[in-house]
Parts: structure tokens; sequence; C-alpha cells
């Protein structure tokens, strides 16, 4: 272990920090307080299922059904690559979990308080792209309703254009979606608890509604699941590697801010479960729902609708009966509902962190929420989900930026740190603290994030549309995992060369669970918390108050 004094701020120094720390401090971004760590095992376990239970976890199951796989090997795949994303997404958010802070601020132990900055505005932009997507398809769902409703909405003039996943009617729902999820923003964060087991129910009762429709409309689940894939040899060989590495990378963004749900846990242990088993599984069953109903559409009408939502409105449109609009319309709503939640705890959520990170004296979360929704209007995203090759080459696109940036974070919290945090320095502007490295930059990091990115980058341009040869074409399906690995080994590397003001060689330096110095008390009094009493010395555990750090002047 390396020694560490703690240095006496002089009063110049104090001053001049003082004024700097307005950009980086506010309460939403400090600690959780142990009355808003609601989520317990149970509901972190329920969470995945609430979270997958979204008609946008049947785009990914059914895209590679569109490709050529067949129902069964799309599944496998998606179901392969979230057991290998599982471990990723508990491993990254035990920081939060243990610590009860978000991503943003875990990025300032590895970055810098103000080097941060970066790699929280690059996953604000995954987060308010994905909002967007989410609300498409949460207005797809609401045009639906009003179709079954209104017939003559179908035949309002399209003026979006061929490359619109909406047509002009649809942008109405898109519109009432939008309005209807600005609502729900209000709700604080720790209270959306019971909105979890809402959700759960609702897409359970949507899901096997839908699915026994299909399946009943295709004469049984036989003829769905006896179809083969449509390509063979080498080409569907690379097709399911393919899609096992992307059933990884699609969960990208939660692999990177774990951290933000984590925190809200009563103890560090309670997401494991949820995290390991609760992910894959949810993933997998609603993989299920979303392959059957996707290959049953080829048995009713000969073509694969790859957009459940898109198959609903035309069962009804086939047979525009008062039965079939109804239950168009109920299985729509339901949708609706799954799709709003989805939104929050998924993208409104970490958008609202990183916001508040990067503009602390302005914004808070929940303005943070606000400025999400309206930016991700302004993007225009029914452009990405136009067709199945759009969609899947924008879920395997920004990956490679994510995964730099998570393996930095990995190395620096379980090698360079050995799971140490010191809370008050990832709010100081001070030149002394720990996390200002390089006025308020770890150039370490840096450097290891754009080495993380460099051999991904060839397959992100012909992902996008450069021409490549068919070997860089194949080497970026493992784009998530050259990236993780590279970055992750480069910061390792540099911080044996020059290693920081934080880094341990032996021992196990986490807390065992943090809480804040004024709530300290409390816990020790034996109120209803449900946390771990700390133990003499235990926020510190072997570092004293004293002892802390070497701070470079």
């Amino acid at each position: 272990m390396v020694s560490f004094k703690r240095a006496r701020l002089v009063a110049a120094g104090a001053e001049e920090s003082k004024g700097k720390e307005i950009w980086l401090d506010n309460d939403d971004l400090r600690p959780l307080k142990l009355k808003d760590r609601t989520w317990n095992r149970t509901t972190y376990f329920v969470f995945w299922f609430s979270a997958s239970a979204t008609v946008s976890g049947w785009y990914g199951a059914s895209a590679a059904q569109a490709l050529g796989l067949s129902m069964w090997e799309s599944l496998a795949c998606a179901f392969g690559g979230n057991c290998l994303i599982a471990v990723i997404i508990t491993l990254n958010g035990r920081a939060g979990a243990v610590y009860h802070v978000g991503f943003p601020i875990l990025n300032r132990s590895a970055f810098g308080v103000y080097g941060a900055w970066w790699p929280t505005f690059n996953r604000a932009v995954m987060a308010i792209v994905w909002n967007g997507v989410n609300a498409v398809q949460g207005g797809q769902c609401v045009y639906v309703m009003l179709h079954a409703i209104f017939p003559s909405i179908a035949h309002v003039k399209n003026t979006m254009g061929t490359g619109s996943a909406l047509t002009s009617a649809g942008m109405i729902g898109f519109a009432v979606f939008w309005l209807v999820t600005c609502f729900f923003l209000v709700i604080p964060v720790p209270k959306m608890r019971a909105l979890v087991y809402v959700k759960l129910i609702v897409f359970v009762i949507s899901a096997v509604a839908m699915l026994g429709w299909t399946v009943g409309k295709a004469g049984g689940l036989g003829p769905v699941a006896s179809q083969g894939s449509t390509i063979h040899g080498s080409e569907k060989s690379w097709l399911i590697v393919r899609f096992l590495m992307l059933g990884a990378a699609n969960a990208a963004t939660f692999a990177s801010n774990a951290s933000d749900f984590q925190r809200y846990a009563p103890r560090p242990k309670d997401p494991i479960l949820g995290n390991l088993v609760g992910f894959p599984l949810a993933n997998f069953l609603v993989c299920v729902i979303g392959n059957i109903v996707g290959a049953s559409s080829q048995v009713i009408f000969g073509e694969l609708i790859w957009n459940p939502i898109d198959f609903l409105d035309r069962l009804q449109t086939t047979d525009y009966t008062p039965a079939n609009r109804a239950g168009c319309f109920f299985i729509a709503l339901m949708f609706v509902y799954c799709a709003i939640f989805s939104s929050i705890f998924e993208n409104s959520l970490p958008a609202g962190n990183d916001l508040a990170a990067l503009f602390p004296r302005y914004i808070t979360i929940r303005k943070g929420f606000f400025i999400c929704a309206v930016v991700s209007f302004a993007i225009n995203p029914w452009y990405l989900l136009g067709s199945a090759s759009i969609f899947v080459s924008f879920m395997a696109s920004y990956q490679i930026f994510l995964s730099s940036i998570t393996g930095v974070l990995l190395c620096n919290y379980y090698i360079i740190t050995r799971g140490y945090m010191h809370i008050p320095d990832l709010f100081t502007a001070d030149k002394n603290g720990a996390y200002h490295y390089t006025k308020g930059w770890n150039i370490r990091a840096y450097i290891a994030y754009v080495i993380g990115v460099v051999p991904n980058f060839y397959g992100f341009l012909n992902n996008m549309g450069v021409d490549a040869p068919i070997g860089v074409t194949r080497f970026y399906y493992f784009a998530y995992w050259v990236g993780l690995a590279v970055s992750g080994g480069t910061y390792w590397v540099l911080c044996k060369l020059y290693p920081p003001p934080i880094m341990y060689r032996k021992g196990w330096m986490e807390v065992r669970n943090y809480v804040r110095p004024e709530e300290e008390e409390q816990v020790l009094e034996g109120q209803s918390f449900d946390v771990e009493a700390p133990s003499p010395g235990s926020q510190e555990k072997k570092i004293t108050q004293e002892t802390v750090m070497d701070l470079k002047a």
C-alpha cells in the first residue's frame, strides 16, 4: 500500500477551490441518503424483468430473424450475450452499491473531476438517443390505439419520407406519448419502486395476449417453431457470432451506468442476484416472446414483420372488426405504459444524472429529465428505426466508446484503487485533491480511452457506411470486448509507470457500506434503516481520516 498524508489547505487555495466547486457539487450527486436507499433484493430482481418488459426487447430478438437466423438460433445468441454482459453490469455497478454514487461521480475517480465531463457527456448522448428511440416505439403504440378508435387516421397524408419509422399520423402518436411521459417525470425516483412491479404485471398480460393471439392465427406453435434459418455455411456462422456479441453490446449502456441504479440499494450485495440471474433470464423470456411473435408473422402473412407494433396494426387492418380493434387497443395501451417507464428508468434517469453532473450549478437530476425529453425529440429518432439493418447498425456503433470508458472504470476500481474511493475529494476543485490529477484531468485515463477506441474505429466507420474489407467487418463484431480489454490494460500499464495519487498494491480497500458522515450517528443509534451499522473506522477501513492521501502540491 502506498502511504498517504493529508495536506493542509492554505487559505488562498481554499478560497480558490470554493469558487470552482459550484461546478462540481449538488445534493443529487452526493452519496444517496439512507432514506432514499429503498431498492432491496426483490426490487432488483424484478427491476430487470420490468426493464426488459418492453417492445424494444422484441426488436432485437426479431431483428436476428429478419436477417436470416431461425427462432432458436436467435434466442441462443441473445441469451449468451446477456449472460456475458450481466457480469460486467455487476462488476461496474459495485461502486454505486457500496458508495451510493452514480456513474458521473464514478467517472471522476478515474478521469478526474473535470476530465469526467467527456465520458459523462458520451453516456448522456447515448441515453438521450435511446430515449428518443423508446419514444418512437411508444408513439407507434399510441398510433395503434388511435387507429383502433379513429379509422380515418390511417388516411392522413404522409409527408415524413421513406426513411422514417413514423408516418405523419404516427407523429401524432409520438407527440401524445412524449407529453404523457413528461407528466410522469415529476415523480421522485425512490418512490417509483411500486411502478416497477406494476409495469411487469402489465407487460406479462399484454405479452401473453399477443402471443396467444398470433400463435392461434398461425395455427399453433408447431408451424412457428419449426421454421429454419434462411442462410447457411460461413455466412450463418458469422451472423451467429454477430448477434451473440450484439446480445452483450446492446446492453453497453446498462453496463456503463450500472452504478446509477445500484446506488439505490440499502446493502452492496442486494443487486447481485438480480444482475447475474434476473438480467439474462428476463431478457431471455422477452426474446422468447418476441421471436415466437415475429416468427408467427411469417406464417400468417408470408413475410417476417420484425416490428411487433407494425404486426399488431397489420392484424387489425387486415380484419378490421370491433373485436380486433378492441384487442389491439388494449394491448397497445399496455405497451404504452411499459414504454413510459422503460423510458424513465433506462434513459431519463441516466441522462438526468449525467446532465446534473455536467452542470451541477444549474441542473438537478429532475431538470435533466426534462432536458433529455426535449433533446430526444429534437434529434429526429424516428429515422433510426426505419429498418432492421439500420437499427442493428445503430445498436452496434456506439458501443466502442462506452466499452472503452467501462474498461478504464473497471481497472481503476478493482486493480488500481482496490475498491477505495475518497468521497470528499470527488466534489472538490482543490488542486491537492486526489482526483485533481493534472489540472482536473487524468491524462492516463484519456490515453487509455483513445487507445481502446482505435482498434475498433475502422469497423465503426464501416458500420456507418464506409467500405471496408470483410475482415474489418467481422473483427468489429468483437468491438465491445476489444475496447474493454485494450482500454483497461492500457490504463493499468500507465498507472504502473506513472502511479496516480491513490494506488494500492495489496489488499482490498473497499468500505463495508458508505454512509454520509452526518448520518453515521443515526445508524449507530439503531434507527430503522436497512444498512449495516459501521464498525469503528469502517468508513475508511484501514485508512484513517488523518492519513488518507499524499496530495501533490
